[in-house]
């Protein structure tokens, strides 16, 4: 018998085009499945800045109450959307490959970033890119941008922002990367944790539902995932959409891990950074967030969370 699940997903182009990979590979390991297009909040309520309404969390959320509702049996979604601590009775089941992790910077002109005027506005709506941008370009003006790519790239070539930094997963996936002007390294921009990732979120108590997650999950993702989020969840419950924090991990060329960590304050005065390699995930991951913690993450966290 044929296996057939309902997947759901928001119903941007973006997240439709992460539920139709999902649906692909289920199909290539002989899994049939539909899509299910949940309108979340966080959707309809574009003219506001995400933090003052609840972050990126709005986007899972209702997709979660889906899950429990029963009207869809694995949510769909970019992992770095996806808050660091989620309820017990949800687990994210599995990793597809991840894309280029790195950011973007796009101008319609080719402008480089570091030639842009004094005051120039550069258009962004994460916490930590705007404080790294802060860090690295103090003479410039970092505002919230909300909307789809489509509307954010509309906006730029407008002349309302001098220029935007978004992720190059989303613009490759959606066939938008000519617009980019140049890449971020890592070094430069430290991406979220999970960025370039996309995850399958399902009830923990849905042992088919998690079954079928896991035909198609990557390890490398998996790992990568856990390393970063798993940083993340040390903090607690202390995170929330405000913290500018950034968390990335991968394996170098001798298999070794390597993990790096970003935490500032948004107006770029303080900057965090560490970074620490070895071989044993969750000893990195302690080291890390020690580390963080030694040079005042907790105290800079609590101070950009209060004000």
């Amino acid at each position: 018998m044929t296996r057939r699940v309902r997947i759901g997903t928001r119903g941007s182009q973006l997240a439709l085009w992460q539920a139709d990979e999902t649906a692909r590979q289920l199909a290539n390991a002989g899994i049939e499945s539909e899509l299910v297009v949940v309108r979340t909040t966080g959707d309809r309520r574009t003219d506001v800045s995400l933090a003052s309404i609840g972050g990126k969390g709005l986007f899972i959320k209702e997709l979660e109450d889906a899950l429990v509702r029963g009207e869809i049996d694995l949510a769909v979604h970019s992992l770095k959307d996806v808050p660091s601590l989620i309820p017990d009775q949800f687990a994210l089941a599995a990793f597809l490959e991840r894309a280029d992790p790195r950011d973007a910077w796009v101008q319609p002109e080719g402008q480089a970033l570091d030639q842009l005027p004094d005051g120039a506005v550069v258009g962004t709506s994460a916490p930590r890119r705007r404080a790294q941008l802060a860090a690295r370009f103090p003479r410039l003006r970092i505002e919230d941008v909300r909307g789809n790519v489509d509307t954010r790239l509309a906006k730029a070539r407008r002349g309302q922002y001098a220029g935007l930094v978004l992720a190059s997963a989303g613009l490759t996936r959606l066939g938008r990367a000519d617009e980019i002007t140049a890449y971020f390294s890592v070094d430069e921009m430290l991406p979220a944790a999970g960025q370039g990732i996309v995850a399958i979120e399902c009830l923990r108590a849905n042992e088919d539902a998690l079954d079928v997650a896991r035909t198609i999950n990557n390890e490398a993702s998996e790992q990568a995932a856990l390393c970063e989020r798993g940083v993340l969840q040390a903090f607690g419950a202390r995170l929330d959409c405000y913290s500018a924090i950034a968390v990335h991990a991968r394996f170098d060329d001798d298999d070794a891990l390597n993990i790096r960590a970003f935490c500032g304050s948004l107006d770029g005065t303080r900057a965090i950074r560490v970074q620490r390699a070895g071989r044993d995930a969750q000893s990195l991951i302690n080291a890390v967030h020690d580390e963080l913690v030694a040079q005042g993450a907790e105290e800079l966290l609590w101070r950009e969370k209060s004000t």
